[in-house]
Protein backbone atom coordinates (compact mmCIF):
# COMPACT_ATOMS: atom_id res chain seq x y z
CA UNK A 1 0.00 0.00 0.00
CA UNK A 2 1.10 3.42 -0.95
CA UNK A 3 2.44 5.68 1.60
CA UNK A 4 0.33 8.79 2.43
CA UNK A 5 1.99 11.92 2.04
CA UNK A 6 1.20 14.23 5.01
CA UNK A 7 1.17 17.45 2.87
CA UNK A 8 -1.50 16.91 0.21
CA UNK A 9 -3.78 19.76 1.42
CA UNK A 10 -1.24 22.45 -0.05
CA UNK A 11 -2.14 20.18 -3.27
CA UNK A 12 -5.75 21.37 -2.58
CA UNK A 13 -4.57 24.91 -1.82
CA UNK A 14 -3.04 25.31 -5.35
CA UNK A 15 -6.25 23.62 -6.70
CA UNK A 16 -8.64 26.04 -4.74
CA UNK A 17 -6.55 29.09 -6.07
CA UNK A 18 -6.07 27.99 -9.68
CA UNK A 19 -10.25 27.48 -9.82
CA UNK A 20 -10.53 31.02 -7.87
CA UNK A 21 -8.56 32.41 -10.90
CA UNK A 22 -10.48 30.91 -13.37
CA UNK A 23 -13.30 33.26 -11.85
CA UNK A 24 -11.60 35.78 -11.26
CA UNK A 25 -12.66 37.46 -14.95
CA UNK A 26 -16.14 37.71 -13.32
CA UNK A 27 -15.76 38.62 -10.04
CA UNK A 28 -13.48 41.49 -10.87
CA UNK A 29 -14.29 42.21 -13.99
CA UNK A 30 -11.37 42.49 -15.96
CA UNK A 31 -11.50 44.53 -19.02
CA UNK A 32 -8.24 43.65 -20.55
CA UNK A 33 -8.54 41.08 -23.09
CA UNK A 34 -5.28 39.79 -22.30
CA UNK A 35 -5.26 39.34 -18.28
CA UNK A 36 -8.73 37.48 -19.31
CA UNK A 37 -7.19 35.36 -21.39
CA UNK A 38 -4.17 34.56 -19.39
CA UNK A 39 -5.99 34.20 -16.80
CA UNK A 40 -7.46 31.59 -17.66
CA UNK A 41 -4.98 30.20 -19.29
CA UNK A 42 -2.59 30.20 -16.28
CA UNK A 43 -5.79 28.69 -13.82
CA UNK A 44 -6.13 25.42 -16.42
CA UNK A 45 -2.48 24.89 -16.00
CA UNK A 46 -2.40 25.43 -12.28
CA UNK A 47 -5.25 23.22 -11.99
CA UNK A 48 -4.60 20.51 -13.98
CA UNK A 49 -0.92 20.41 -12.31
CA UNK A 50 -2.30 20.49 -8.70
CA UNK A 51 -4.61 18.29 -9.85
CA UNK A 52 -2.30 15.49 -11.49
CA UNK A 53 -0.14 16.08 -7.68
CA UNK A 54 -3.31 15.08 -5.87
CA UNK A 55 -3.74 11.81 -8.26
CA UNK A 56 -0.52 10.84 -7.99
CA UNK A 57 2.11 12.85 -6.85
CA UNK A 58 5.71 13.71 -8.60
CA UNK A 59 8.09 16.34 -7.38
CA UNK A 60 8.02 17.83 -11.05
CA UNK A 61 4.64 18.93 -10.34
CA UNK A 62 5.45 21.54 -7.56
CA UNK A 63 8.23 22.69 -9.45
CA UNK A 64 5.66 23.52 -12.74
CA UNK A 65 3.66 24.53 -9.99
CA UNK A 66 6.05 27.31 -8.72
CA UNK A 67 6.86 28.11 -11.74
CA UNK A 68 3.54 28.94 -12.70
CA UNK A 69 3.27 31.59 -9.20
CA UNK A 70 6.32 32.92 -10.38
CA UNK A 71 4.82 33.90 -14.04
CA UNK A 72 1.51 34.80 -12.45
CA UNK A 73 3.37 37.21 -10.23
CA UNK A 74 5.61 38.27 -13.24
CA UNK A 75 2.78 38.44 -16.36
CA UNK A 76 0.73 41.47 -15.55
CA UNK A 77 3.93 43.48 -16.24
CA UNK A 78 5.53 40.97 -19.17
CA UNK A 79 2.24 40.95 -20.72
CA UNK A 80 1.29 44.54 -20.65
CA UNK A 81 -1.60 44.93 -17.95
CA UNK A 82 -0.06 46.38 -14.91
CA UNK A 83 -1.70 49.19 -12.74
CA UNK A 84 -5.30 46.76 -13.41
CA UNK A 85 -7.34 45.30 -10.80
CA UNK A 86 -6.31 42.28 -12.56
CA UNK A 87 -2.41 42.93 -12.15
CA UNK A 88 -3.72 42.81 -8.77
CA UNK A 89 -5.49 39.22 -8.85
CA UNK A 90 -2.32 37.46 -10.70
CA UNK A 91 0.35 39.10 -8.16
CA UNK A 92 -1.29 38.11 -5.21
CA UNK A 93 -2.62 34.60 -6.36
CA UNK A 94 1.01 33.82 -8.21
CA UNK A 95 2.56 34.62 -4.30
CA UNK A 96 0.06 32.56 -2.51
CA UNK A 97 1.01 29.47 -5.47
CA UNK A 98 4.89 29.87 -5.18
CA UNK A 99 4.78 30.09 -1.54
CA UNK A 100 2.59 27.24 -1.10
CA UNK A 101 4.57 24.86 -3.86
CA UNK A 102 7.87 26.43 -2.44
CA UNK A 103 6.40 24.75 1.24
CA UNK A 104 5.42 21.74 -0.43
CA UNK A 105 9.07 20.93 -1.83
CA UNK A 106 10.59 21.91 1.05
CA UNK A 107 8.66 19.45 3.08
CA UNK A 108 9.22 16.87 0.67
CA UNK A 109 13.12 17.54 0.90
CA UNK A 110 13.05 18.03 5.21
CA UNK A 111 13.32 15.01 7.29
CA UNK A 112 12.23 15.79 10.81
CA UNK A 113 12.94 12.03 11.85
CA UNK A 114 16.24 11.43 12.62
CA UNK A 115 17.68 8.91 11.18
CA UNK A 116 19.14 5.60 12.86
CA UNK A 117 22.30 6.28 12.40
CA UNK A 118 22.47 9.29 14.07
CA UNK A 119 23.63 9.53 17.49
CA UNK A 120 21.80 12.04 19.83
CA UNK A 121 24.34 11.93 22.59
CA UNK A 122 27.66 12.26 23.63
CA UNK A 123 30.25 9.66 21.12
CA UNK A 124 32.04 6.86 23.77
CA UNK A 125 34.74 5.13 22.95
Amino acid sequence: MPKRRRDTILDVYNLALGCFLFVAPWLFSFTNGIARAEDWTSSALVIAVAGAALLAFAEWEEWANLILGLWLLASPWALGFGHTTAMRVHVAVGIMIALISALELWLLHYDPAPSPDSQDGPATT
